[in-house]
């Protein structure tokens, strides 16, 4: 496996799991850190062992404390335009496998915007959410002013971007940011038994359902269920397809091939 700066990956039973390794500063996301996520990203999608991803950050104080202040002072408009982070998590949001972030701790405005791209959010019992940005006189521009008022609702998301203040675990499971909430300290184990139940499925199955709650999100409902319909009638030509209808009938385990 690929060693990287800022950013351990592990793998392990069809999973790998990616730490922020920046914990002296609260694995504050750089540019560093956005290139090594991108080059694992690429190396794991070529990995056929690997299922679903999980990430999370080094030590219990932060999953991600949001962009690295040091380097604000240097942007300017090319920067903006740019978006180099809201290229890496629209990358993130696409990726063709299953990914779960397992928030420990803080998970603040580029933190927050990473753990919002990934498919599946499970918080720690002392996790904080919040999308501070205001406070700095920007925004939240990494998808985070689109990806929260999906997920939350457009009222509770301008009025947490406007005040910039923080959710807890409790509010953010209430609000539908998170999933789950697990004891401190067993965030990653949580992510970990929810990454085998999807890694027990079908593996095309789960990458067209993805796909296409995806794509519908962006369309009317007419239209995300003419892709429903075209990905169904897909998976049913499928070699897995078959093997799920007998292993259900013979009441065994299926051996999916991923064809």
């Amino acid at each position: 496996m690929t060693e990287y700066q800022t950013l351990t990956v592990e793998v392990s039973d069809g999973l790998a799991v990616l730490t922020l390794n920046r914990p002296q500063v609260r694995n504050a996301i750089n540019a560093q850190v956005q290139t090594d996520v991108a080059a694992a990203l690429g190396a794991l999608r070529e990995d056929d062992t690997v299922g679903a991803l999980i990430f999370t950050g080094a030590g219990d104080r932060a999953f991600a404390a949001g962009a690295d202040i040091g380097q604000l002072a240097n942007y300017d408009l090319h920067t903006g335009l740019t978006s180099s982070m809201q290229r890496l998590y629209d990358a993130i949001e696409s990726y063709e496998k299953p990914t779960i972030a397992a928030v420990n701790g803080y998970a603040l405005g580029g933190g927050c915007e990473l753990a919002m791209a990934c498919d599946i959010r499970i918080a720690a019992a002392s996790a904080r959410f919040g999308l501070p940005e205001t406070t700095l006189s920007v925004l939240p521009g990494a998808g985070g002013t689109q990806r929260l008022a999906r997920l939350i609702g457009v009222g509770r998301a301008i009025e947490a971007i406007l005040t910039g203040r923080l959710f807890s675990a409790d509010e953010a499971l209430a609000a539908g940011l998170v999933t789950e909430v697990a004891p401190d300290g067993a965030v990653v184990e949580a992510a970990r038994a929810t990454a085998a139940k999807i890694l027990d499925k079908g593996p095309v199955a789960v990458r067209l359902a993805k796909l296409v709650i995806r794509t519908g999100m962006d369309a009317d409902q007419r239209t995300g269920q003419v892709v429903e319909r075209l990905a169904q009638a897909l998976l049913y030509t499928t070699a897995d397809k078959a093997e799920g209808a007998a292993a259900f009938l013979g009441k065994r385990s299926p051996e999916w091939t991923g064809r």
